[in-house]
């Protein structure tokens, strides 16, 4: 099994909706012994507390207070991410597309990214993580030692949204899947608060044509590259 050691450092991957963080970061994780953090899961947390209870998500007021008395655990269990909402196991409940699309309405909210933000520099405040988002590099981790900006075409990021989908079983829309993916990108990029950008000291890199192990060794190797600048 290719594992590298590294030293701890702090590993930022952004990029929009569907463009392969998470696979990416888990994988980037595994392969240096870090740490894998991904941020979309709070956000999703968060979303699907306000569905079950009922908060419309144009109560920014009622968003953000029910933030901050949410208690998000994200735990390492057999090499993936477990997520404990209040205590309770969310991880496969929060990645329905439902949960999905309330959770890019909560995430334009500013105060409930200041609570959550918070709590993700808290997390990888000691270095030796993995963590993905949309502005990890730009606003939670601006002195990140590797930013990473994660790209590829939007049908490419609608197939691959569709296909994972499909193998939970779960039989969406090709082409709403793709309209969706259009919306989020708007949204995120126009958003007040903490909108998606590239950071200027971060690397693109376009996945559109990669496969994800070479997506992931790519990361590595600049991980390594940081690592020895670093040391001398």
């Amino acid at each position: 099994m290719f594992h590298v050691n590294l030293p701890k450092l702090i590993i930022a991957i952004d990029g929009p909706v569907g463009s392969g963080k998470s696979t990416l970061a888990r994988r980037v994780a595994e392969m240096i012994g870090y740490l894998y953090i991904d941020t979309g899961a709070m956000y999703r947390a968060v979303a699907m507390k306000a569905l079950r209870r009922g908060i419309s998500f144009d109560s920014t007021d009622a968003l953000t207070a029910l933030a901050g008395e949410t208690h998000i655990d994200l735990r390492q269990q057999n090499g993936t991410q477990q997520v404990l909402l209040d205590g309770e196991d969310v991880t496969s409940g929060i990645r329905t597309p439902e949960v999905a699309q309330a959770a890019s309405k909560v995430a334009v909210i500013s105060g409930v990214r200041k609570v959550l933000v918070a709590e993700q520099r808290r997390a990888g405040q000691q270095g030796g993580v993995v963590m993905e988002g949309r502005d990890i590099g730009s606003v939670v981790f601006p002195d990140a030692q590797l930013k990473i900006f994660l790209v590829a075409s939007p049908e490419i990021r609608a197939e691959r949204r569709w296909r994972e989908h499909e193998q939970k079983g779960d039989h969406i829309d090709l082409r709403r899947t793709l309209e969706e993916i259009h919306e989020r990108d708007r949204r995120d990029s126009e958003r007040a608060s903490s909108p998606l950008v590239q950071a200027p000291d971060a690397v693109v890199v376009d996945s559109t044509a990669m496969e994800p192990e070479e997506v992931a060794r790519l990361v590595v190797m600049l991980a390594q590259n940081k690592a020895a600048k670093s040391a001398q």
